[in-house]
């Protein structure tokens, strides 16, 4: 405890030096800014000791205890710096395990999301819409982007104020559809405002579609062997 209090009264020195000197921009000849970071990092060194020495264990236990601590804040340091590069891995290997999951790629300040083609021949995604997931089907021959009636509901859609006006063909023929806006539009990093959307009837739409209204609006969109690329 009489350590503890020792170290403790230095780092009250310390403070006092860095407010007092703070108009003159220098403690000790250091810049504010430095010396305030060797403060704060001699401060935890200060707690490591007084927790290792004031414990009464045997040095072997301590410095194997310090040796674990060193290693988790080493991965921790690591994780972080490349928390980028760990991130468009986790977009990878999410893309290969889950059908219709975007691959977001960001190059030259310009977004790219890959899909890849799905079991059944056919390009899924997995978007957002108002926050909300939902798997659709790219679709080049819808105009808009259709969602189901249970999708639109997921999103905070009031389908029963719509109306029902609007014919569509769908894969069970023809029916009848609403047109509403949505907040936004989400695939992987692109995203679109306001977005026109339609929501087919109850019933009558077995996948939402994401249609060329999206599509349209990115610079391009092509198809690579069984990849789909999409870039904003």
């Amino acid at each position: 405890m009489r350590l503890f209090w020792i170290v403790m009264s230095v780092m009250a020195v310390g403070l006092i030096l860095l407010f007092a000197n703070h108009d003159e921009g220098f403690v000790f000849g250091m810049p504010d800014n430095q010396f305030a970071s060797a403060l704060y990092m001699s401060l935890w060194a200060a707690v490591i000791a007084v927790g290792i020495l004031g414990s009464r264990r045997r040095m072997s236990y301590m410095f194997r205890d310090l040796a674990y601590w060193l290693l988790l804040i080493l991965i921790l340091m690591t994780g972080y710096q490349y928390r980028y590069e760990l991130q468009d891995l986790g977009n990878r290997l999410t893309a290969g395990l889950i059908p219709g999951s975007p691959m977001s790629i960001s190059k030259d300040d310009r977004i790219s999301v890959m899909l890849d083609r799905s079991s059944n021949g056919h390009f899924e995604a997995r978007i957002e819409v108002n926050d909300t997931p939902v798997r659709t089907l790219v679709d080049t021959g819808a105009s808009l982007t259709v969602l189901t009636y249970e999708d639109a509901r997921r999103a905070g859609i009031k389908v029963r104020e719509l109306s029902f006006t609007t014919p569509v063909m769908t894969a069970n023929g023809r029916a009848s559809a609403a047109r509403t806006t949505v907040r936004s539009l989400k695939l992987g990093g692109i995203e679109r405002k306001n977005v026109p959307v339609m929501v087919a009837e109850r019933g009558r739409l077995e996948q939402s579609l994401l249609g060329m209204q999206f599509l349209g609006s990115l610079s391009s969109f092509e198809m690579r062997g069984s990849r789909l690329i999409l870039t904003d």
